[in-house]
Parts: C-alpha cells; structure tokens; sequence
C-alpha cells in the first residue's frame, strides 16, 4: 500500500472514530483535550462536531493554519511530558475525550509515550470518557472499544475510561 494510501486510511478512521464519540459521549461531561495540533485539521473538525465543548489543545510547538490555532488560554505548548502532569489545575474538568495522534516518532519514542500517556492520562478522563488515538494506550482499568464499521483493526485505538 503507497503511504498516501496509508495517509487517507488513518485520517479516515481518525475521522470515524471522532465522529463515533458524539452520540457515545453525549451524557459524558468534560472538556476535549486534543493532544497533537499539526496544521491543525482534526482541531478543525473537533470543533465542529463538538461545538459545545471547550478543546484544550497540547502542542510541542505550534505551526498549524492560522484558522486553526486555539485561543491562548486553550493551548499548552511544549512536549506533552512537560505540559500534561499539572494542567488539570487549569483545564479544571476531566476529559471526556481525549484524542491522541503523536505517531511521528521512532518506535521507541511511540512505546514510551504510550507508556507515559497511560500513565498521565488515567486520571486526566472522566468516568465513561474516551481515549482515541493513532497507538494503543492502556489505562488503569480503561477497555478496548469496538472500531466503527469499515475501520480495520489496529489501524485507530479507542478506550474506554
């Protein structure tokens, strides 16, 4: 498969995934924390399909659309290691979705940041709250949901806090 191939296939299950969490979190309240701007286009979409909640975005350095750039008191910019332990003081609600796409690395820096999101972000999600992301997390206690139809396996990840 070419890597534009690829490309489209994960941005597609991205997609379902995200669109799958609305009616699934409906009853869940909480902020959204989208962990991974880029050019900012899931942010984009985020907004849209959940235009009711507040979306704190973490970012290791920002160069996404300028449509696309959250307000200032939304944004955390650093490495995620640095800037997720303690921001529940600002965020002040847990999350009843995170999205995670930090897939860029060597496999190494993808099995410690997994390890360490696991870590972090169990107590970051409400109860019934969803991890969505590009690699596998696995939270204290959290459970592997069913990918939405068409969505191959392994291709996205969605947990269940």
């Amino acid at each position: 498969m070419s890597r534009l191939d690829s490309f489209i296939r994960r941005m597609e299950a991205q997609r379902a995934c995200l669109d799958a969490a609305v009616p699934a979190l409906a009853n869940v309240p909480g902020p959204v924390l989208e962990l991974g701007l880029g050019n900012g286009r899931t942010y984009d979409h985020l907004r849209e399909i959940m235009p009711d909640r507040r979306i704190f975005v973490f970012e290791r350095k920002v160069a996404a659309h300028p449509d696309c750039i959250p307000p200032n008191e939304d944004l955390f910019t650093g490495d995620f290691r640095d800037t997720l332990p303690g921001a529940m003081s600002r965020i002040g609600a847990k999350a009843a979705l995170v999205h995670a796409d930090y897939g860029a690395g060597t496999p190494d820096y993808v099995t410690g940041m997994s390890d360490f999101l696991a870590e972090t972000l169990t107590d970051m999600v409400a109860p019934g709250g969803w991890v969505v992301s590009d690699y596998p997390i696995e939270g204290n206690g959290w459970q592997a949901l069913p990918l939405p139809d068409g969505i191959r396996p392994n291709r996205y990840f969605i947990r269940q806090a």
